[in-house]
């Protein structure tokens, strides 16, 4: 109901609103006064309530940086995962494409090997002629001499292991402890078939997993009278002398089938430094290792049954001078 002026009938105006002029009293709109009801600035219900939500300000709110970078990392982990296996697949294709046929070993013979064509390289690089002297032979055309001092000098156990000697192994620590250096050597006359014909002298990981597993494979389908044919036929025993055969020529100027017990433990001693101790040498240690092989070689009484007694061999003379090593 409205008066003349328009205005809304003074018994339904709101008394704690008014029109100004009116002051309601201090106790107006209280919401614990019975009878009264609670006027909009004073309602405490929820439309006032100023706690804050953690459900709303986590939603509104960006999350912090922090609560990101573990997500961010496990990412990144998980991309180097995923290349570092990729790059190993490959290797592993690389490796089984490229992998040598040991097995072929049995009947035919290398026709070279990864030494003779890195100091082939060398020589290439070094403007000089890359000729080798090289002239694989039957087994039984090199004299037990050698082989007995091949053994001894080299690897007293390869008859009896599978391809890896614990023997040496320990000599080799006992030497870096008494040296105090890394472990050098302590390879047995399989590891060094295995190392010259496909692997590099470059030491790594990569290298002697493969040159175990190729170790193994020469054992498995190679006999021991086999292996030690093809090591004393690709040995390098000089600088650019590779095999029996072509050092005792160049050396005594005979077959490798007549070697003295001396002649072959002279080849035999210089195989750790082919390119500075071979017969040619007057190293005072290589000539006190030629003595010591020797003497081991004498105890090693079961080299009778697998290689043969010692023989006399042809004359023994002053061997003749060779070029020495190009490094």
């Amino acid at each position: 109901m409205e008066d003349d002026t328009g205005r809304p009938d003074a018994e339904t105006e709101d008394p704690s609103t008014g029109d100004g002029l009116t002051d309601p009293g201090p106790e107006a709109g209280r919401a614990d006064e019975p009878g009264s009801e609670p006027g909009p600035e004073a309602d405490p219900g929820p439309a006032a309530d100023t706690t804050p939500d953690p459900a709303a300000e986590s939603s509104s709110e960006p999350a912090p940086e922090s609560a990101h970078e573990p997500s961010a990392r496990w990412r990144l982990a998980r991309r180097v995962a995923l290349a570092l296996g990729a790059t190993f697949v490959l290797w592993l294709l690389f490796t089984w494409i490229t992998w040598p046929d040991v097995e072929s070993l049995r009947t035919a013979d290398p026709s070279t090997t990864a030494f003779i064509e890195r100091y082939r390289e060398s020589r290439r690089e070094a403007g000089q002629s890359d000729e080798v002297a090289w002239r694989p032979v039957p087994y039984d055309r090199i004299s037990p001499n050698l082989k007995r001092a091949v053994i001894a000098s080299e690897d007293t156990e390869f008859f009896f292991h599978d391809g890896f000697s614990s023997h040496e192994m320990k000599e080799a620590f006992k030497k870096a402890i008494r040296e105090r250096e890394a472990p050098r050597g302590a390879s047995t006359i399989t590891q060094q078939v295995a190392k010259n014909l496909w692997l590099t002298p470059r030491r790594s990981l990569t290298r002697k997993f493969r040159e175990a597993i190729l170790t193994r494979q020469l054992e498995k389908h190679l006999s021991k009278a086999r292996i030690l044919q093809l090591y004393l036929n690709i040995a390098e025993f000089g600088p650019g002398i590779y095999g029996a055969e072509a050092a005792s020529q160049c050396y005594f100027g005979i077959p490798a089938a007549a070697l003295s017990p001396r002649q072959g433990a002279m080849l035999a001693a210089g195989l750790p430094r082919p390119r500075t101790w071979n017969p040619a040498s007057d190293s005072e240690y290589y000539r006190a290792r030629v003595d010591r092989i020797l003497g081991i070689e004498s105890r090693l009484g079961y080299l009778d049954r697998y290689v043969g007694p010692a023989q006399p061999g042809g004359i023994e003379v002053r061997p003749p001078e060779v070029p020495a090593s190009p490094e």
